[in-house]
């Protein structure tokens, strides 16, 4: 067997670093995927004021009709909010905006803000939402705020990475913000590809994660996170029972699932639940987890060594 033709783009998107890894690459693969993923993006990114998730929000109480893809991804976080019992929570819109992350993070600034925050009545309310595919339509509750984050990065993944295994790739992987989704062979052709995963502490890495057809993802607090006008530090990883950025001692949470959008969910369940209910959820919807605490404590979930290559 020859050797693979590995094709691979590196790229700004969905508000991070992005990279598109093709091997056997059909014709302009990477581009085509590098594009779908700027489109998902004008479909559901909340500062693109034309965005099907920007005008769905200022919809609320009313139908709006919207793409498949969009259907589909509202679909995706409320099963996620239901299987985590309110650990992911995708309506905390509000309280993003009311602790400051109101615009993009580029113009919210490296660890300070510039301005106040602007004030926000929107609520939480992920039960009440309603998706109608035969009407091609969504539904929030009146004055419920959707907000796709870290779910519409890992549901993109998992959208483009099918799509490049049905053109013909042999493999493919997608990073987007070290958000990792993978099908197929990697470059070398044998065994798994292997991921490493963070250690938020150093510049070192756990691992590496070992997968043949998965995603890996973090959630950390050590990244999108600023100071107020009188010095409170705040971060973007919301409590939905509190309403605000969670004080717990967890610096970062990553999950492995066999789909991305599937690991951004347990991801934000285990750094919101913490190391005794946010891992019991993730182990008991067959995920794997890691927790990394700010004293320095690093605690694995019952799975977790099920997908680390122990030798490395």
């Amino acid at each position: 067997m020859g050797s693979p033709v590995r094709a691979e783009i590196r790229f700004e998107a969905m508000g991070t670093r992005a990279r598109v890894l093709v091997v056997d690459e059909p014709s302009d693969a990477s581009v085509a995927l590098r594009d779908r993923i700027v489109d998902l993006e004008a479909r559901w990114s909340r500062f693109l004021p034309d965005s099907e998730i920007s005008r769905l929000n200022r919809a609320s109480g009313a139908p709006l009709a919207v793409s498949t893809e969009t259907r589909t991804l509202v679909e995706r976080a409320i099963e996620g909010w239901e299987a985590t019992y309110g650990l992911f929570d995708p309506t905390v819109l509000g309280d993003l905006e009311r602790a400051g992350y109101d615009r993009t993070f580029d113009e919210i600034g490296c660890d300070r803000r510039d301005a106040p925050a602007a004030p926000s009545w929107l609520r939480r309310g992920c039960d009440g939402i309603e998706v109608d595919h035969a009407a091609g339509t969504v539904r929030l509750p009146a004055g419920v705020g959707f907000d796709p984050g870290g779910i519409g990065k890992g549901f993109a993944a998992d959208l483009v990475t099918a799509e490049a295994m049905a053109a013909g790739a042999a493999g493919v992987l997608v990073d987007l913000g070290g958000d990792i989704r993978v099908r197929g062979v990697p470059p070398e052709r044998t065994g798994c590809w292997r991921i490493g995963v963070d250690d938020p502490r150093t510049d070192r890495s756990f691992g590496p994660v070992l997968l043949a057809d998965g995603a890996v993802a973090t959630s950390t607090r050590t990244r999108r996170r600023w100071s107020t006008d009188d010095g409170e530090r705040r971060h973007h990883l919301i409590d939905p029972l509190l309403g605000r950025p969670t004080d717990s001692d967890v610096l970062s949470a990553t999950a492995v699932a066999a789909e991305g959008w599937q690991a951004e969910v347990l991801a934000k369940a285990a750094f919101v639940g913490g190391q005794v209910q946010g891992l019991g959820v993730v182990d008991g919807l067959g995920g794997a987890a890691l927790i990394v605490d700010a004293e320095g404590g690093v605690t694995a979930g019952p799975s977790w060594s099920d997908f680390v290559d122990q030798a490395a």
